[in-house]
């Protein structure tokens, strides 16, 4: 694919003489698939073209058609059943940097000129495909709204002139974080994309910066003004020269949209029209482990090898997230082993992470083949509910290229972290109907002070994950499981899970009600319920010293307490 193509519309397009026609036959003489018209600040490349083609329908349906209009035609509509053509534009935004939107081949242009013209484009300049258009929509703003309409956003030529990720921009750290880490950005599109080394742009943004801790899709792009490379100056690149690989399952626009905004950066690469493949895992031994990318050559149990990818899937879940290659060493020299039973291999590990880490990390795991070897791949998501922890208590980080076990101060941060962006945890479901009070006058009851009350349960990954309640504090503890608990909490998990209240068989006393009285390590303790706002709340292993208050009287008439003097 070439999704940055500029026609006669661009005032800066090197042969006028050109057609829409030639465009495309050109790229259909460099073999692609998918090109996108992306005109300076305009639409109006790809408006005349359809313009041409909706005129050649018209006079072949009213029967006025001649010979070389009825070729056009016929030449239109077979190169658009063989490649993908898509509208789009390249928007100068303030300060001159350029954003490539690339939208549906349905899209009406009409809406296209809206965008432009709400982007801050003038109306005069609108057709002119000028790259100067004045004050324009910040960056940001232009992300957004391209995003809104139903686009991608990519970031033309990032690391070279008008991009924003240019080296030795004049603007701070935070803009170009901004700019580059942005959740509306699809992609970045380079000019060093084969190229190899830590200074790459493909490096940079690989999620191993802290501070930009967002992997970043990286595609290159001819940016042609022509239809083949200037002789004069080889720097001026002709139409397909160079090229995005994209796997994808079917060839349409949602098939690229959903590539673009999912997480597999290795669904693209540059093309090469060599025979060799591109060899993803080749290419990442030769960068070697990074803060977000490690190597393991085998995953026995024997030895810690299988631990070590666990702890690796927990750090990285609790850091920048990260990539693991199992079957190759980081050292390209030495040829990768390769799993043996691959397939059995990749669902041992989909077992571990599901029955050792908690909270659930959802990773994904497939194969690759480098070397004519078959590895495997886990792609490790940054966790957005840390800490992660294996077996419950032990919480790995990961630091540059090293795993260990998180220090105090760092899980604070992790807890911290995780505190900011609670789920909320729904009921597991509604065990039945819950009946109306029949006394709507009865006094103010609070809850007791000891016992546990579970807040809320989730079913994810085939385990149930319960938000648990410290009634002496009022503490919650998230993602506990019945495995994982102790003692009251076990007991009430597995209340909870397996022998729910019958809320309709209570005996009710106004708003509360007692479940079951039992005694447990020597003490009488109470399941309680209590009707609050709609919402019946159960309280699990409430021990008489938890309903001394005087608020608490109530609960002890019901139970046949007697008050102290």
């Amino acid at each position: 694919m070439d999704l940055h193509l500029h026609t006669p519309a661009s005032s800066d397009y090197q042969q006028a003489e050109v057609t829409y026609l030639d465009i495309l036959h050109q790229a259909e003489r460099r073999g692609l698939d998918i090109i996108a018209f992306t005109d300076h600040n305009t639409v109006r490349g790809y408006r005349e073209m359809l313009d041409d083609i909706h005129h050649l329908e018209w006079l072949a349906s009213s029967g006025r058609i001649n010979s070389e209009e009825e070729r056009r035609l016929a030449e239109y509509h077979r190169l658009f059943e063989k490649m993908l053509v898509l509208p789009g534009f390249e928007f100068t935004a303030t300060f001159g940097f350029h954003i490539l939107g690339i939208f549906p081949p349905q899209t009406d242009i009409r809406t296209l000129e809206h965008l432009l013209l709400s982007l801050n484009i003038p109306t005069t300049d609108l057709d002119s495909g000028e790259t100067n258009v004045g004050a324009s929509s910040d960056v940001l703003s232009a992300y957004e709204a391209i995003h809104e309409a139903g686009g991608m956003a990519i970031a033309a030529h990032a690391n070279s002139s008008h991009g924003v990720a240019m080296r030795g921009m004049s603007f701070g750290g935070q803009t170009r974080i901004a700019y580059t880490q942005d959740p509306n950005l699809f992609a970045l599109e380079v000019t060093d994309l084969d190229r190899r080394g830590r200074r790459t742009t493909t490096r940079f943004f690989d999620g191993s910066k802290p501070e930009y801790p967002r992997p970043m899709r990286c595609i290159q792009g001819s940016d042609a003004h022509r239809l083949e490379r200037d002789p004069r100056n080889p720097k001026n690149l002709g139409i397909g020269e160079r090229l995005t690989e994209i796997l994808l399952p079917e060839l349409s626009y949602s098939a690229v949209y959903d590539v673009f905004a999912g997480n597999d950066l290795a669904l693209t690469r540059p093309y090469r029209s060599s025979t060799a493949p591109f060899d993803h895992v080749l290419v990442a031994r030769q960068e070697g482990s990074t803060i977000v990318q490690e190597f393991h050559e085998g995953m026995s149990k024997r030895g810690g090898r299988l631990y070590a990818i666990i702890a690796d899937i927990c750090a990285f879940s609790n850091t920048n997230g990260g990539t693991l290659y199992i079957g190759a060493t980081v050292n390209p020299k030495v040829k990768p082993t390769g799993v043996n039973n691959i397939h059995e291999a990749v669902e041992q590990i989909r077992s571990e992470v599901e029955h050792r880490i908690t909270p659930p990390i959802d990773v994904d795991v497939d194969i690759l083949h480098t070397e004519s070897v078959p590895v495997i791949r886990v792609q490790v998501p940054r966790g957005s509910d840390p800490p992660y922890a294996i077996d419950d208590n032990k919480i790995y980080v990961r630091d540059d290229t090293d795993t260990g076990l998180a220090v105090r101060d760092e899980i604070v941060q992790l807890v911290v972290s995780g505190l900011s962006q609670v789920p909320q945890a729904q009921p597991l479901e509604e065990a039945n109907e819950i009946p109306e009070s029949d006394d709507q006058n009865e006094a103010e009851v609070d809850p007791p002070r000891t016992g546990v009350e579970i807040v809320g349960s989730e079913k994810r990954n085939k385990a149930i994950y319960h938000h648990v309640r410290d009634l002496r504090n009022g503490n919650v503890v998230r993602n506990v499981t019945r495995a994982s608990a102790r003692k009251l909490w076990h007991y009430a998990i597995t209340q909870a899970e397996g022998n729910p209240p019958d809320f309709k068989a209570l005996e009710w006393h106004g708003d509360i009600a007692v479940i079951a009285r039992y005694e447990q390590a020597g003490r009488e303790r109470y399941d309680l319920a209590q009707r609050i706002d709609g919402a019946i709340r159960v309280y699990y292993g409430v021990t008489e010293d938890g309903i001394q208050h005087s608020k608490h009287t109530q609960w002890r008439g019901i139970l046949g307490l007697e008050d102290d003097d």
